[in-house]
């Protein structure tokens, strides 16, 4: 069943880049969309099969691979990554009804999405740490391509910085995860035999370096961030969609399953480290995208920040905290995908970017008062508006935080208003006050151009007024990953206690 999610999207990419040249690129538009529909349908059905109450992985599959390596085919689906297949489907099925019908290669293009799909899907479906490797760098290519070849006119300075950041990344993932197995005496690379948790602490330090400096280049955490506002600058709106909707999450979901989840106690020991990179990262990202002039850039630094939120989540190892992080995920992969939509829409329409430029787009008769609505949603979900998704999954990330971490948690909930600094600067320039000289003559905006922004924009606020449609199938398996109160929590509590 799970293998039908990545098979899918690669036979798609074979089809449409192997089809004769007479494929059209509005047939193979079609094509893509359809398989990315039906994709989304099956991860729908397993998720109506999925039983909520399970902790452990369902709908597993098994087959041996290379016996000489330990690597053998593990797929299973659990709490954690459900909900991020289910995000997958929905924003990849967005980009491609988003990309431009009359985009230059379509064929490679459609292909080269449908492959960035597959391996994102695989990462998140492997139970093998070699598996995961192996998706999780297949997605590299095909993005870098993505970027390179339809992005902006430093396309090649940005996706060449993406790739080598990318490429340290999963070099120090994949020394990670081998010494992880060699050095327990695994007999595989699969979770489910690995023991990790009984290496010497400073063993599993060293090796929760690597993942933390891996992962946190994917995510991206202070100061490995720098690729990110450079590649959503360049890249064209279906894909700034797909990085942040979903391609940052590798790295927040690689923390949880195999940096808090595998080694529990240099985790513990490295918490306090944690939570405070987690302040820098949610305060400088913050502060980047309050000096920034072009909108695509100030949503992409918002990108850093709101990450951040996730890490503190995870630092501090509670039930509570970890299913916050889970929670915010999915908000950030909403939000971020609705603002770059919305800001693509504006380009497209307007021309332009720059905040100096553009005025008065809320403008009733001559403006974008629809798109402007919109961005006034998306603005009012990141900076936590109750009602929105954005408030419930920060809420629980604080809650849960807060009584490991005070004080950065409390620093951290600065973010949260700096959040509404820079997207009321945002707001009160492009879209207030007169319209500017220079869009005065807006082309018309389509309702297929409104869709997928209204698709998102109703569900940040149905998941912002019922989070408990999030939080049912992900419950149990977080209880099951902190089975019982946070170590870091029980060691504050006592000292606390003591003194």
């Amino acid at each position: 069943m799970l293998s039908t999610l990545i098979l899918l999207p690669l036979l798609g990419a074979a089809l449409i880049g192997f089809y004769p040249a007479t494929l059209s690129g509005k047939i193979a538009r079609k094509i893509a969309l359809a398989l990315a529909v039906i994709i989304f349908l099956w991860t729908v059905f397993l998720t109506i099969k999925f039983n909520p109450g399970e902790v452990g992985i369902q709908f597993a599959e098994s087959l041996p691979w290379i016996d000489a390596l330990g690597l053998n085919y593990n797929l299973g689906v659990d709490g954690l990554s459900l909900p991020l297949l289910l995000l997958n489907g929905l924003l990849t099925g967005i980009a491609i009804y988003s990309s431009n019908e009359s985009l230059q290669r379509p064929k490679f293009y459609y292909s080269l999405v449908l492959l960035l799909s597959a391996g994102v899907t695989g990462a998140f479906l492997a139970q093998d740490l070699l598996l995961f490797f192996l998706f999780y760098e297949l997605e590299l290519i095909p993005l870098y391509l993505l970027i390179a070849i339809w992005g902006g006119a430093k396309r090649g300075y940005a996706a060449t910085k993406f790739l080598i950041y990318t490429a340290i990344s999963g070099i120090l993932i994949l020394a990670s995860f081998l010494g992880m197995v060699w050095l327990s005496h695994s007999p595989s690379f699969g979770l489910a035999t690995l023991n990790a948790h009984t290496l010497p602490l400073a063993t599993q330090l060293l090796l929760l370096a690597g993942i933390l400096v891996g992962f946190g280049i994917k995510i991206p955490l202070v100061p490995f961030h720098t690729w990110l506002p450079d590649a959503h600058v360049e890249a064209s709106t279906p894909i700034s969609v797909l990085l942040a909707g979903v391609l940052l999450k590798l790295g927040t979901y690689g923390l949880l399953r195999f940096g808090m989840n595998l080694l529990p106690q240099a985790w513990e020991y490295l918490a306090p480290t944690l939570a405070t990179w987690a302040v820098i990262s949610v305060l400088f990202g913050a502060s980047c995208a309050i000096a920034q002039t072009d909108m695509k850039k100030m949503v992409a630094y918002s990108s850093i920040g709101h990450m951040g939120y996730i890490l503190l989540a995870a630092a501090a190892a509670t039930p509570l905290s970890v299913l916050g992080a889970v929670m915010q995920m999915v908000s950030h992969g909403l939000i971020s995908a609705l603002m770059f939509l919305l800001v693509g829409v504006v380009y497209q329409k307007a021309g332009s970017r720059d905040l100096e430029v553009i005025r008065g787009l809320l403008n009733p008769e001559r403006g974008m008062p629809v798109i402007g609505s919109l961005i006034i949603l998306g603005v009012m979900a990141s900076a936590g508006i109750p009602g929105m998704v954005g408030f419930i999954s920060e809420f629980i990330v604080f809650r849960g935080s807060y009584a490991v971490f005070p004080v950065q948690t409390l620093l951290s909930m600065l973010g949260t208003g700096l959040t509404a600094v820079y997207f009321l600067i945002l707001v009160n320039r492009a879209f207030f006050g007169r319209l500017s000289e220079q869009v005065m003559n807006l082309p018309r905006v389509y309702w297929s151009d409104r869709i997928p922004a209204l698709i998102l924009a109703v569900l940040i606020v149905v998941f912002g007024i019922q989070p408990s449609w999030l939080v049912y199938w992900t419950q149990a398996t977080i209880q099951g990953m902190v089975n019982t109160p946070s170590l870091v929590a029980t060691a504050s509590v006592d000292q606390g206690e003591r003194n």
